[in-house]
């Protein structure tokens, strides 16, 4: 998908609601964000060839079933329990918009604590806010789910 189609894709998901994220913001200006939402609206999170693919076949389109698949920090602010915070906020938001069950699949480890490969979530984050291991279809990479209502 070329740069313009991407941009006017993420203006009508936008438009449609809820938001396909949480903005951050500091001063007036945004400094942070964090993708959260419906599963079915995260395409490459759904793909049967990847490690973050639907437990069942039809969680991909559950439409109470969330995914927080992206994070995006200004360097200046990582290293501080930002991701924490916006994982909580996308915590919130999704149980405020009745999601009953919200997935990630973050990284295990990495070499370092800035590295650019976390934009994807640290499991250290997601451990911390409850989130529980359902599926590990690759070493370092497991699917986490938290569940939000019974």
């Amino acid at each position: 998908m070329a740069a313009n189609e991407r941009k006017a894709h993420m203006r009508e998901r936008i438009k449609a609601d809820p938001p396909p994220g949480i903005l951050c913001y500091a001063d007036g200006a945004p400094v942070a964000w964090v993708q959260v939402g419906p599963r079915h609206d995260v395409p490459q999170f759904n793909s049967p060839r990847t490690v973050s693919r639907p437990l069942e076949e039809g969680d991909a389109h559950d439409p109470s079933i969330w995914a927080v698949s992206c994070f995006f920090l200004l360097p200046k602010l990582r290293g501080k329990g930002m991701s924490h915070r916006l994982l909580a906020g996308a915590i919130d938001h999704a149980r405020r918009q009745g999601a009953r069950l919200l997935e990630a699949c973050p990284i295990d480890h990495v070499k370092q604590s800035k590295s650019v490969t976390l934009c994807i979530g640290s499991t250290a984050i997601f451990d911390a806010a409850g989130f529980e291991t359902v599926a590990r279809r690759k070493d370092g990479r497991p699917l986490m789910r938290l569940e939000l209502r019974a």
